[in-house]
């Protein structure tokens, strides 16, 4: 199935794009659904169940498979409302006329359904006639799917240790395999063997002779390299890749999985190189394995799309990393958080997201995996924690378990968000007699860890109204940097048209160039790994920082060899993107100045 728009809405949290398919899908756009929280999915089908008076029979945790059934049910429920609500809109052309026009304007200005659909309108064509090129032509978009494999969390019963297959991410893989739908499976946060061969037990990951697979897997990835390891294990497996989803490491929203200094202009080269060959190479080994296991070969190589995700922000932007890249198609995320038509964000949250400046949104430490998470200073989880903190009651009741995995103090992983861990670890901080500097900074790791879990699926338990017994948590948001130039809610066809640069929701107002700014994010990133250096480092460290500083320079060389012999794009920009490469470029000197020293 062919991309009918250039751009694709990524996920985003657990609870902001958990419904999107059934507002965009009858548009041709195709969004993910978060396959974390199984609590949520549940409660948002008795939602949407009641609402369109069909019937609902709980889900309950008593079920040895209850995870996977969960989430089996809700897909099939919103494949269902989605095909109706397409089916009806496509199968009625008098009476939903106006909405199958919106279909096709929504569309580039290059498509040729779009261009096919107003000659039609244009021409004395009859009715039926085009009646009948609508049904044939209208295509829904993708309901996809992502598991974070990181999130894989070892379940027990009676104080049993369940098998592997009755982990977290094992379940909502086995969730999404037995649902009803045609659509891709996103996998982010890195290679798990055990996980990605788990695939191998489901017949709809497989190929048919024409090369058809009813589910297709998408990897997120951050390089080269880690997209052809991945591709060939799977390969290995008898399993065909078909997208690899570039993200860069610090400019998107939620977990920031920072590269080694490698910048997002020079990864995608690499990809734009070496796409055929990863392709041909990859394909070669799949073939083997299909024969060794005795399954069908498909006739012809299988598509490969390569896309990119990251603080795209202008028409210009896309259109560059499409055109240059030969990209199949661009993760919008951040901005449709202030398109209440497409995401469920909360009133509160979506009010301080729009107000929001670059100082507001920063690489936090608030999840409990460790990992450097995107997020929002105001955000109100963010906000209650630190209330409930001064009051003495530090951390979360940890009410969903799904991020445990500290075993400092326990047997049994415990969350470091949760009251149990921050509870013993203040105790431990209190006996160590420190000053009282060393304390607050040792205080404040502590108490930051923040209850994700909850704090990400709440703002679709506030937006519609469910009635839930966990309170007080708040909402935990997670913008990506380029949220910070988009201040104004706006309705789907304006963010569109603002994609296809029709319109412009940025304004006037100063925005770095996408790679500039995840330039500058990782001399930040950088700059603050070296402040937070103890005096005595290792040598490991020392070769470590040398080498993240190279690749920056290297992606600084790269850039302005880019921009200097670029004539057809950012024509009106290069000058300004330029200097602020100029300027990067005195920041990084100074960097390397440092990082020399301590060798």
């Amino acid at each position: 199935m062919k991309h009918l728009h250039l751009f694709h809405i990524p996920v985003m949290g657990v609870a902001y794009t958990i419904d999107t398919p059934l507002k965009v899908s009858q548009y041709g756009i195709d969004s993910v659904i978060s396959l974390v929280d199984n609590v949520l999915l549940e409660k948002m089908r008795k939602f949407y169940s009641e609402k369109f008076n069909l019937s609902y029979n709980e889900i309950s945790q008593k079920s040895k498979d209850y995870m996977a059934e969960r989430i089996t049910a809700y897909l099939n429920l919103i494949n269902r409302l989605s095909v109706q609500k397409f089916e009806e809109i496509k199968n009625n052309y008098q009476e939903k006329k106006e909405i199958i026009k919106e279909y096709f304007e929504l569309l580039p200005d290059n498509s040729y359904l779009r261009k096919k659909f107003n000659d039609l309108m244009k021409k004395n064509t009859s009715i039926n006639e085009i009646k009948q090129w609508v049904k044939d032509n209208m295509q829904m978009g993708s309901i996809d799917v992502n598991i974070m494999t990181k999130v894989d969390k070892t379940n027990y019963k009676n104080g049993q240790q369940l098998p592997h297959e009755f982990n977290d991410a094992h379940a909502a893989l086995r969730g999404y395999a037995n649902s009803d739908l045609t659509s891709s499976l996103v996998l982010s946060a890195g290679m798990s063997p055990r996980l990605y061969s788990y695939i191998e037990s489901f017949e709809d990951f497989y190929p048919n002779a024409d090369g058809f697979i009813k589910k297709k897997i998408i990897l997120k990835v951050s390089d080269y390299r880690s997209a052809f390891i991945q591709g060939k294990f799977l390969a290995k497996k008898g399993i065909w890749v078909s997208e690899f989803r570039i993200e860069s490491g610090l400019n998107c929203g939620g977990h920031a999985f920072a590269t080694d200094g490698f910048l997002m202009g020079p990864i995608l080269e690499e990809f734009k190189n070496n796409r055929y060959k990863l392709r041909e190479e990859i394909f070669s080994i799949l073939t083997k394995a299909l024969e060794q296991k005795g399954r069908v070969i498909p006739n012809e190589i299988l598509p490969l799309k390569i896309t990119a995700q990251g603080g795209v922000g202008t028409s210009e932007e896309q259109d560059f990393l499409i055109d240059y890249y030969n990209l199949d198609s661009i993760g919008w995320g951040s901005p449709f958080l202030l398109v209440p038509e497409v995401t469920t964000v909360d009133e509160y949250t979506r009010n301080e997201l729009s107000k929001a400046k670059e100082k507001d949104l920063y690489l936090s430490e608030i999840s409990p995996l460790g990992v450097p998470f995107n997020s929002l200073r105001t955000a109100s989880a963010t906000l209650k924690k630190l209330e409930k903190a001064k009051k003495g009651r530090a951390g979360s009741s940890c009410p969903k378990a799904y991020l445990v995995s500290n075993t400092e103090f326990t047997e049994k992983p415990i969350c470091t968000a949760s009251r149990q861990y921050q509870n013993v670890k203040l105790k431990e901080l209190e006996n160590m007699e420190l000053q009282e500097k060393e304390y607050q900074e040792l205080y404040q790791k502590i108490i930051t860890p923040e209850c994700l879990c909850v704090g990400l699926s709440e703002s679709a338990i506030i937006t519609h109204k469910i009635d839930y017994k966990i309170k007080d948590i708040g909402v935990s948001v997670c913008p990506g940097p380029n949220m910070a130039y988009f201040h104004k809610t706006a309705s789907l066809k304006e963010m569109i048209t603002h994609i296809y640069g029709k319109t412009n929701l940025i304004g006037k107002a100063y925005r770095p160039n996408i790679f500039v700014k995840e330039l500058n994010l990782y001399i930040d990133y950088l700059k603050k790994q070296l402040n937070d250096t103890q005096m005595k480092i290792d040598t490991k460290q020392i070769r470590y920082f040398k080498k993240f500083a190279e690749n920056l320079q290297n992606g600084l060389i790269y850039y302005f060899s880019l921009f200097e012999n670029t004539k057809d794009k950012f024509a009106q920009k290069k000058d300004e993107i330029l200097k602020d490469l100029s300027m990067a470029k005195k920041r990084l000197e100074k960097l390397y100045v440092k990082v020399e020293s301590l060798a």
